[in-house]
């Protein structure tokens, strides 16, 4: 019977959940993403920002079917500084993906980083990973930046910004792709 974004449960991580999740979220994130990642990474965002990251379990068993693990931290490269929400990795185990997961732990995590006052919210992903990127974009994020070469496997990547405040475009002279986010935040206006 195929599963729907309604026979799952979106949970909040918390660190009591470790020993039941990680392997299985070191898994499944090894399995979609194309970066490998230590155990060392995931605890680092894991132990930091437990209440921004989220895991959406089968409702009937209880297994890991989905994680978003993002952080939120003060950002100075624009002045004045800004509170930066960062997607480190999302990933929805293959038979379950097109239901609508990966888009439910987007906005829970937009929601939660929101919610602590986040400026912006940023992530990097592959250019070829167009599920993602019309994700992202039909969430109102935008190209920012190419980043050429940017994974391991030499494949470039996207830097995807997602502005969740007006930001003055006098504050964006000193970045390097300042046209390109002038043309749209003009463009999401």
């Amino acid at each position: 019977m195929p599963m729907h974004a309604s026979a799952i449960n979106v949970v909040q991580y918390d660190h009591t959940m470790e020993e039941k999740y990680l392997a299985a979220m070191r898994s499944l994130i090894t399995d979609g993403l194309s970066e490998p990642y230590s155990i060392y990474v995931y605890r680092y965002f894991l132990c930091q920002w437990a209440h921004l990251c989220y895991m959406a379990l089968d409702s009937s068993d209880g297994t890991l079917i989905g994680a978003v693990i993002c952080k939120l931290e003060m950002h100075s490269s624009h002045s004045p500084s800004t509170r930066r929400g960062y997607i480190a990795m999302l990933a929805v185990d293959s038979p379950h993906r097109g239901k609508g997961i990966a888009t439910t732990l987007v906005k829970r995590a937009i929601d939660a980083m929101v919610s602590r006052d986040a400026d912006e919210i940023v992530l990097e992903t592959e250019e070829t990973n167009t599920s993602a990127m019309r994700l992202y974009e039909r969430l109102g994020f935008f190209r920012s930046k190419k980043l050429h070469r940017y994974y391991l496997n030499g494949n470039s990547a996207y830097r995807l910004v997602l502005l969740t405040k007006p930001i003055s475009p006098d504050s964006l002279v000193d970045e390097p792709h300042e046209d390109l986010l002038e043309r749209n935040t003009t463009a999401i206006r």
